[in-house]
């Protein structure tokens, strides 16, 4: 019994060390992504003097991004931001022992598009 404990104990502090380090990584992922495609600016829109994000080109740039990372999630894209959700498994070591084979992290990022001077300096 006494044995089980140590194993479930080391489990938590090797992988959730995992888990913690990878939920960084896909938060990393998430706000880049975000940042990509908040950088998809409507072209048509440009023409008449407006800066306005192409909802679809932003969802398309976003998930270019997470494909060249090997990284899979969800994007949305509205007027002016894109949100990116991030899910990534983690395979356990030492919890795998006691029946738990994987750890999900879950990140989100959004990226609003800004342009000119939003404050004063």
């Amino acid at each position: 019994m006494l044995a089980v404990a140590l194993f479930a104990l080391a489990g938590l502090v090797v992988d959730g060390g995992r888990a913690l380090a990878a939920q960084q990584v896909a938060a990393a992922d998430a706000e880049q992504a975000a940042r990509a495609g908040a950088q998809a600016v409507s072209i048509s829109s440009l023409r008449q003097g407006l800066v306005q994000l192409d909802p679809s080109a932003a969802e398309q740039a976003a998930t270019s991004f997470l494909d060249g990372l090997g990284v899979s999630g969800v994007v949305t894209a509205h007027a002016g931001s894109v949100t990116v959700t991030v899910d990534v498994p983690v395979t356990t070591t030492i919890l795998s022992i006691v029946g738990v084979r994987t750890i999900t992290v879950h990140a989100t990022a959004t990226a609003v598009d800004l342009h000119g001077v939003t404050r004063e300096d």
